[in-house]
């Protein structure tokens, strides 16, 4: 038998930091066990939280679904609207404009992916439509046109899939407000001290600046890129990617719209990095993501500002970052979440999910109070395994550039890559597959959009596209085309749907 006393159950789990990722795990623990776990949560007003208009993706849908929250309330609470694409511009070069969009891209034929087909098409006449007009969310952002959609015209081709643009500081008081509706007590204070247990090392207990003593079974790290238990308590230590992904900085600034509020993030690439633009109900959120070490502070606020739509309604403000991953997310009885884990600059829309998909393991592999190594280990080896697939998903948009006019994007264009980034981009570039490993977050069709996008165009296609006589061929690539355009023109404008069912009352 094992040790009873650690095999009792969980009782008291202290989160210190709030924000998104604190209360998004308050309200995912609160809401999955009830009333069986005690769950404070300790923030203080004093430490600003980052807090920019975020973009996402469409598994945080789930999230409000599990929470209880319908979509127009969430949408109304946070002044969110409809993102369906990120819009990549001067990536691959100077004047080039693809997108990444949610939706599937045209129809498997037989047993060989949409895209052989779609390659002899290309290569059998140059001007043949591109990939993106077989992709409904691509069509609908070209049109600034929106509604939900299971499938396009009762056809086999899967509909809209969509996530949200939101204020990241409104959506966390939405998510504090069903957190505490659910009991989870919040604590205003900081941490001065942390008390670790003598014989393992395992944090007993925080204390506040007031003199108060927390006691806890499980503590959940989301202090931000300051990892106050996981880093300041557990010294876990760091693993660095910046030879990878080199920028280090932001610069970020809410604007006026200064023109359509389009269902689409955009990400424009910049001298030495990139500047993103997304679109709320009553502001734009701008930011420019860079390297320090190629331009200057006072550059790159010029530059945010100089490529802002509409006027500035706040002085930028500055941030610093290291993008990696600590070496154990989970470490004795602490789980970092959010930016204490580690840090991916947000070129896919992908923090929000990565806290998310964290909250949501530790669900899956909540512990008793022995906190099983093997347990740990798992967690840590599917959380570890997440970071690096997505962090090979954004150096890919680095990395697979054509552009030489500064050294910034020269240094990208010739750095080394992780060695599963180049396998995947030389079975592309030789033989037009794609494949997926696992459970990882980016679809096939995300990884075909960033490659075409970026210009690695496959030297072959499947066989089996060239055993369709042309005629059928032609027939089958414009019936999909006819149906995303019917589709595409049968839904109202962006801004209407917004107003018609998620206008904020003020």
């Amino acid at each position: 038998m094992g040790n009873q006393t650690n095999e009792l159950p969980v009782r008291r789990v202290v989160i210190v930091g709030g924000g998104t990722a604190g209360w998004m795990t308050a309200a995912l623990l609160a809401k999955a066990f009830g009333p069986r776990l005690s769950i404070r949560l300790v923030e203080s007003d004093e430490i600003g939280i980052v807090g920019v208009g975020e973009a996402t993706i469409p598994q945080i849908r789930h999230v409000g679904r599990f929470l209880g929250i319908a979509e127009d309330e969430l949408l109304r609470a946070s002044r969110g609207t409809i993102k369906l694409a990120v819009q990549f511009n001067d990536w691959r070069r100077i004047g080039d404009s693809y997108v990444h969009a949610f939706s599937d891209v045209g129809l498997p034929l037989g047993l060989a992916a949409f895209q052989h087909y779609w390659l002899r098409s290309r290569r059998e006449d140059p001007r043949a439509p591109d990939l993106w007009a077989y992709s409904i969310c691509a069509r609908a952002c070209a049109a600034n046109r929106f509604a939900p959609m299971e499938n396009v015209g009762g056809s086999p081709l899967t509909g809209i899939r969509y996530a949200y643009h939101f204020d990241a500081a409104r959506f966390g008081r939405l998510l504090r407000r069903n957190a505490e509706g659910n009991g989870v007590v919040r604590t205003e204070g900081k941490v001065v001290d942390v008390a670790l247990r003598g014989d393992d090392g395992f944090i007993e207990s925080i204390r506040l600046h007031s003199g108060e003593v927390i006691p806890g079974d499980l503590f959940v790290d989301c202090s931000g890129f300051r990892g106050l238990l996981i880093e300041g308590a557990l010294k876990t230590g760091y693993e660095s990617w910046q030879h990878w992904l080199p920028c280090d900085s932001a610069v970020v600034a809410p604007s006026e719209h200064g023109g359509t509020i389009r269902p689409y993030t955009q990400a424009s690439a910049q001298q030495a990095g990139w500047q993103w633009r997304i679109p709320l109900q009553h502001l734009a959120s701008n930011g420019h993501v860079y390297c320090s070490r190629f331009v200057s502070d006072d550059e790159a606020a010029a530059t945010l500002v100089r490529n802002m739509e509409g006027p500035a309604l706040a002085a930028p403000r500055q941030l610093r970052f290291h993008t990696g991953i600590r070496n154990k997310v989970w470490n004795r009885n602490c789980v970092a979440l959010g930016l204490a884990s580690g840090f991916i600059e947000p070129l896919e829309s992908t923090s929000i999910h990565l806290m998310q998909s964290a909250a949501g393991r530790l669900l899956t592999m909540f512990p008793d109070r022995g906190f099983d190594p093997a347990l740990v280990d798992e967690y840590n080896r599917q959380t570890r395994a997440e970071y690096e697939q997505t962090r090979d998903f954004i150096i890919l948009h680095y990395k697979a550039t054509e552009r030489d006019d500064t050294p910034f994007w020269r240094r990208c264009a010739t750095m080394d890559v992780p060695e599963g980034l180049a396998r995947r981009i030389g079975l592309f570039r030789r033989t037009g597959h794609v494949f997926r490993e696992g459970e990882e977050l980016f679809t096939l069709m995300g990884w075909l959009q960033v490659f075409i996008g970026q210009g690695i165009v496959p030297e072959r296609h499947h066989p089996l596209a060239d055993a369709l006589p042309k005629a059928q061929l032609d027939e089958f690539l414009a019936n999909i085309r006819t149906l995303v355009d019917r589709a595409v023109a049968a839904m109202p404008t962006h801004a209407e749907y917004i107003d018609r069912h998620f206008k904020a009352a003020d």
